[in-house]
């Protein structure tokens, strides 16, 4: 005997999986109308296109910056997939928003990926949603930051999100965050301050600096000095704290960070961009 799938069966299965109307009927066509196996056949589906997709470049999708309510801890994700076309998609945003919200409370992107997402794992929304959309879904990004405050900032279009720590929550803490936070965005630094550059960064510096004069002529014995120089300047453009600040560069960002409050400092940020 046939099984009547109703238009209203086929609805609330697309509700919950966020599969297609076809994809949802045939599903429950094949599960005679069993809705828990029509779940199932979905979520095959979906595993048999993240296995044919596992290649592919995911450089597209969401990058979402969340700060708890206290504001003393943030974290950013992003959630990525193939094309800017589906980056964009409504309910992709809406779900690494959620997936960003769960990180909150969790210290690494293992943990995120094990997490309970609505009686499925996170790793299982992901395989499923590979299925409706037939891209690539994965987390790429994932970082998080302590201090006793935290501020935010999501660059348009969701394609970079920042995270700063200050070392306390005075008046103004607020703002002095967002803007060292689109700094942050915008600038690209390579870490907070100059102790936070890696020996592997300087010596590169140092290299490109010494290969650069020994081009223009200067003579070998002064070429550390000079070197040196050039180094303080790599750190004045590259780290955070030292990089001119992007609304008033008559100062650096530690100085209008002091501007502020004259006892607030930068204690830490983060950064994840997409592509």
């Amino acid at each position: 005997m046939m099984v009547k799938i109703t238009a209203a069966d086929v609805n609330t299965l697309r509700k919950t999986t966020g599969a297609g109307m076809m994809d949802c009927k045939n599903a429950l066509v094949e599960a005679e109308g069993d809705f828990d196996k029509a779940i199932e056949i979905l979520r095959k589906k979906g595993q048999k296109v993240a296995a044919k997709r596992a290649d592919r470049e995911s450089s597209e999708g969401a990058a979402i910056a969340k700060v708890n309510k206290d504001k003393t801890q943030g974290v950013i994700i992003s959630l990525n997939c193939e094309t800017d076309f589906v980056a964009k998609n409504e309910s992709f945003v809406s779900l690494a928003n959620d997936l960003a919200e769960l990180a909150l409370g969790f210290n690494d992107k293992e943990s995120l990926l094990n997490a309970n997402y609505n009686g499925i794992t996170v790793q299982e929304k992901l395989t499923e949603q590979t299925g409706v959309i037939g891209e690539k879904i994965e987390i790429g990004g994932f970082r998080k930051l302590a201090a006793p405050f935290v501020g935010s900032y999501i660059h348009a279009g969701n394609k970079i999100a920042t995270l700063v720590g200050l070392s306390a929550a005075v008046d103004g803490a607020e703002e002095a965050a967002k803007d060292v936070a689109m700094q942050a965005a915008a600038m690209a630094p390579v870490a907070l301050d100059p102790s936070g550059v890696d020996q592997e960064t300087i010596d590169k510096e140092i290299e490109i600096a010494k290969d650069q004069l020994r081009q223009e002529g200067k003579p070998e014995a002064m070429l550390d000095k000079i070197a040196q120089g050039k180094l303080q300047r790599f750190f004045k453009d590259n780290t955070l704290v030292n990089q001119d600040f992007i609304k008033d560069s008559k100062m650096s960002v530690a100085q209008y960070v002091k501007s502020v409050d004259k006892n607030l400092e930068v204690t830490g940020f983060a950064r994840v961009a997409l592509g």
